[in-house]
């Protein structure tokens, strides 16, 4: 089968990157993973992936492997979810890619795409009762250090106008082998049902596959230079409605109780005080409370279903069933 083009990705080892090489390999595409000598491979060992360890902090060392590859796309996916401060953030998720970018521009490659995996981070959540969803036209509000950090990669990359640009920035991705998530399905499986504060929410998901079928998809589509699209299953779900529809499918029945807002921030707090001199980050932090009890992340997708021809094929009750089905096959639940 004649090759649909040499993807170098980044990212691989994670829960999106995997997703991403197996629908990659499927479709006829050839991936050269850039990785780090440290990051766990296992789950890759069964796709003929090539493996590239280049210095992302060093333009030239990153020009020489993309250079010497000649590659057709990339997609980069890698980046931060949590690190130390503000500036640990930007390094990583805005400096490394404006890196990644200049070096493409730079090794005289035919680069068709350049596909950059932001987030809806970036754009902030908007008020419970707002009369519109999140769409690109509003201004961008990040709330966390993580969101502003991802904010200022994209403005680095829109200063580089020849690059062929698609940024995409998906709201909560799901789908099996998902880590975050799948605490509160595990919460769930054992029928426990906790809430942070009494406050109802509006949230959003997209299924892991629909995701990377669309950073696939475009690399083949004539795209409009520097388009930015955020991406969900176009459809907004209140908190409760996304227990009920994992408890229809776990078949269990649980006992819901309301942790108040203030004690998880005194936790949150307290934890960042902990971890302070630690090399480990802590999973709950300040800003990240205020992320996960913002009122609504409604995404609006027309300007992907538009512009992407993007159409989710997963709404969450299927998505999840996937999901779970997966879980318990690996005996995760």
């Amino acid at each position: 089968m004649a090759t649909q083009g040499k993807i170098f990705l980044t990212g691989a080892s994670g829960f999106i990157g995997y997703h991403l090489v197996a629908e990659a390999v499927a479709r006829g595409f050839e991936v050269v993973a850039a990785v780090r000598k440290s990051s766990r491979l296992d789950q890759l060992k069964d796709f003929p992936v090539q493996y590239v360890y280049p210095d992302f902090y060093d333009i030239a060392s990153l020009q020489q492997v993309l250079a010497a590859g000649r590659f057709d796309y990339i997609i980069h996916m890698a980046g931060a979810i949590r690190a130390k401060n503000q500036e640990a953030f930007n390094q990583v998720n805005a400096g490394l890619t404006r890196n990644l970018a200049q070096a493409a521009l730079q090794a005289n490659i035919p680069l068709k795409k350049f596909v950059f995996l932001s987030s809806l981070a970036v754009m902030g959540p908007v008020t419970y009762d707002s009369p519109t969803p999140i769409t690109e036209a509003k201004t961008a509000e990040p709330i966390t250090a993580y969101g502003r950090s991802k904010l200022l990669a994209e403005q680095y990359l829109s200063g580089l106008e020849a690059l062929p640009l698609v940024t995409l920035r998906p709201t909560v991705v799901y789908g099996p082998g998902e880590k975050d998530l799948f605490v509160m399905l595990r919460s769930l499986s054992k029928g426990w049902e906790p809430y942070i504060g009494r406050q109802s929410q509006w949230l959003s998901f997209v299924y892991v596959a629909d995701l990377v079928n669309l950073c696939l998809d475009v690399l083949l589509k004539n795209t409009t230079a520097g388009v930015a699209c955020n991406i969900s299953d176009g459809k907004v779900y209140a908190r409760e409605e996304v227990a009920q529809i994992i408890k229809k499918i776990l078949g269990r029945k649980t006992f819901r109780f309301y942790i108040p807002v203030g004690v998880v921030r005194a936790l949150a707090v307290l934890l960042e005080r902990i971890y302070r001199n630690s090399a480990k980050l802590p999973l709950l932090y300040p800003e990240r409370v205020g992320e996960i009890t913002a009122p609504n992340w409604n995404v609006g997708i027309e300007k992907a279903r538009t512009e992407l021809d993007y159409e989710p094929r997963h709404f969450l009750e299927e998505g999840m069933a996937k999901s779970l089905a997966w879980y318990r096959e690996q005996k995760w639940l």
